[in-house]
């Protein structure tokens, strides 16, 4: 323990070092800004303050003669000028009036005026320093804070108010966040691609003695969540060069040419940190195909993409620079930025297969206190298809059930349950069914695992359960017991077969059918359509391929896209599916119908139970009856008489799914 706080405490003290540092500045910057507002304002005032009404000098002496001022202020504007200011008396209505007069003093002027009574009051002269200093200072103030504001942060960050076309990428030090291949599991072959090119960076001579020359990019491609960007740190924590992160959107801006000029940046940059890496994430929304189909003229992705392609392989192309992308949309890429000499390899970033997954549970369970009792290799087995995203979030989630319970270690049973929560959703205790809804839905699980269990092809039963969980009333899970990444015929009617079993087993119960089923009529059309339309497995048709509708239609490409075969070939694609469907419903009958027995005993004891795992299902197909469990009280109260219920009207939600 007291190892992990160490890095703790130094990382703690590192921000304590360099935060301070720029506060000052910005509190220096703010008031001169405040300062230079006030003097300003009290400058404009000042000025603006001095009476307006100008009067000449022989006005001023009439009006003394006339008695109509009662006191003046002499005052001198530092040029050596004097003037006087003051109040005149306004003979046509109560009150006083201000006025300004420029006179050139005399004892004369000053006597009539002390005869006349007026109260006069002298001011010093104000010198001309003073006179400069009050009007120029506030314009020095002004521009000592556009100093501050913008030059020195154009100075210092480089990215400032003009600085539009300098490239967003950072520079990554090799002690901050550091992750190492070891900290990589699950894409070994990936692994080894990138570990190429790190060598290569490390000792371009073994490679170059042979005449190999170093690549120019490297694309990693894969679903999300595979670890393209981990691998992309991984690349940066081991080669001892210069390592450029940067984003894809990073280039694109409303501005035309701004993402032509970061890319030319970028690469300079590059340039004078040579040999480097610069990595590239998301790159699918910068190189996007330039034939979008529709419209023309200029477009500024466009043109960011062409100066991508210019300074990758083009005539000032230098090298030392080694561009790393990822991207989950290969498929939508320029194919000029997907050729050799650009991107001379492309890595597929797959998901990870059974001990793949079993070391990214280890590598992710490192942190997590984990009882002994616990089997990753079980927890891998059950999470086919999931990303290393995926494991990562069931770890997290495990602990955070296991601690909610206020347990000391993260159990088996908190692994499954958090593998459950991540695929079907959470247990909603509080969808509360009814004793009909209960038994229906009891019946429809029991109807799937009676045709899985009966059916050699499908997969091993792992958990039968009742409990509603995310937008299903109940779920039959199976457990693979390898990855597979071909699927058979007989494989696949197996899987027709499961998925019928819980529309037959209302259907011979109940003599009704509900929506519950919804979900599973959905997934058995589209296996059945695609045995028919894409892998080839009708002998009406034969082997070939009519078309799929799975694939994301990228613009451009296959908007007016039509079908390729007649209405009869359609109307016999039609028939084929029913043919599949019905067979498969038809089996999944004939067996509830020759196990009926244990179809009604097994949804009795599911309504009792609500969960019943693999060894209890197993159990009770075999000898109708729980196992015993000598660690557990055995079960003296005899079985409830199985008679097979009248047929009842049942209203399940239509949006609810029951998952096999």
């Amino acid at each position: 323990m007291a190892e992990n706080k160490k890095p703790k405490d130094s990382k703690t003290d590192k921000p304590e070092k360099k935060g301070p540092p720029p506060m000052p500045m910005r509190g220096l910057a703010i008031s001169f800004l405040m300062v230079a507002v006030f003097l300003t304002v009290l400058h404009l005032f000042s000025g603006s303050s001095q009476p307006t009404n100008e009067i000449d000098y022989s006005d001023f002496v009439n009006m003394v003669k006339n008695d109509r001022i009662s006191k003046v202020v002499i005052s001198h504007d530092g040029a050596g000028n004097e003037f006087i200011t003051g109040e005149s008396k306004d003979l046509n209505a109560a009150g006083t009036t201000q006025f300004r007069a420029e006179i050139i003093l005399t004892e004369n002027l000053i006597t009539l005026m002390e005869d006349h009574a007026v109260h006069i009051k002298k001011k010093r002269p104000k010198t001309m320093m003073w006179s400069v200093i009050a009007n120029i200072v506030p314009f020095i103030l002004i521009f000592g804070v556009i100093y501050f504001i913008f030059i020195r942060q154009m100075k210092n960050a480089g990215r400032g108010a003009m600085s539009f076309g300098k490239s967003r990428a950072k520079l990554l030090t090799q002690d901050k966040n550091k992750i190492t291949f070891n900290e990589v599991a699950g894409v070994d072959e990936a692994k080894e691609e990138l570990n190429e090119v790190v060598e290569f960076l490390k000792d371009p001579k073994r490679f170059q003695n042979l005449g190999g020359k170093m690549p120019k990019g490297v694309l990693l491609s894969g679903a999300p969540g595979t670890g393209k960007t981990l691998l992309a740190k991984a690349v940066a924590g081991e080669a001892d060069v210069p390592f450029f992160t940067i984003s894809g959107s990073d280039f694109v801006e409303m501005f035309v040419g701004i993402g032509a000029s970061r890319v030319r940046d970028m690469f300079e940059q590059g340039k004078k940190n040579a040999p480097c890496i610069i990595f590239i994430d998301e790159i699918d929304a910068v190189g996007r195909s330039r034939f979008s189909g529709i419209g023309g003229g200029h477009d500024e992705r466009e043109q960011t993409l062409n100066a991508l392609l210019v300074e990758m392989d083009g005539f000032d192309t230098q090298e030392g620079i080694i561009i790393v992308a990822a991207t989950n949309r290969p498929d939508v890429l320029d194919p000029a930025l997907l050729r050799p000499g650009r991107f001379d390899r492309q890595v597929e970033v797959d998901l990870p297969t059974l001990e793949g997954r079993e070391q990214i549970l280890k590598i992710h369970s490192r942190n997590v206190r984990l009882s002994d009792k616990v089997e990753l290799k079980r927890s891998a087995r059950g999470t086919p298809g999931f990303s290393g995203a995926d494991l990562a979030n069931l770890v997290n989630e495990a602990a955070l059930l296991a601690s909610r319970r206020g347990a000391d270690f993260v159990e088996q049973e908190d692994m499954e349950e958090a593998r459950d929560k991540v695929m079907w959703g959470r247990e909603r205790r509080s969808h509360v069914l009814d004793a009909e809804e209960k038994k229906l839905t009891a019946y429809h699980e029991a109807g799937h695992a009676v045709a899985m269990y009966h059916t050699p092809e499908c997969e091993p039963i792992h958990k039968v359960t009742i409990i509603p969980r995310g937008r299903a009333l109940g779920a039959t899970m199976s457990l693979p017991e390898k990855d597979r990444y071909t699927q058979s015929q007989k494989r696949l009617e197996a899987d027709l077969v499961s998925l019928m079993g819980g529309r037959a087993a209302e259907e011979l119960i109940f003599g009704d059918v509900t929506t519950g089923a919804h979900n599973d009529i959905e997934r058995a059309t589209m296996v059945a359509r695609a045995m028919v339309c894409e892998y080839g497995m009708s002998k009406l048709l034969g082997p070939q391929n009519l078309g799929s509708h799975s694939q994301p239609v990228f613009l451009g490409q296959g908007i007016s896209g039509s079908k390729t075969f007649s209405e009869q070939t359609s109307q016999q694609i039609d028939q084929e599916v029913q043919r599949i469907l019905t067979e498969a419903f038809d089996t999944s009958m004939k067996i509830l119908t020759d196990n009926k027995n244990l179809l009604i005993t097994l949804s009795e004891l599911l309504i009792e139970r609500e969960v019943l795992d693999f060894e209890e299902v197993d159990s009770i197909m075999k000898t109708g009856k729980l196992p015993e469990k000598p660690e557990t009280e055995a079960v003296a109260e005899p079985a409830p008489e199985t008679t097979v219920p009248e047929a009842v009207e049942e209203e399940a939600e239509g949006e609810e799914t029951n998952p096999t």
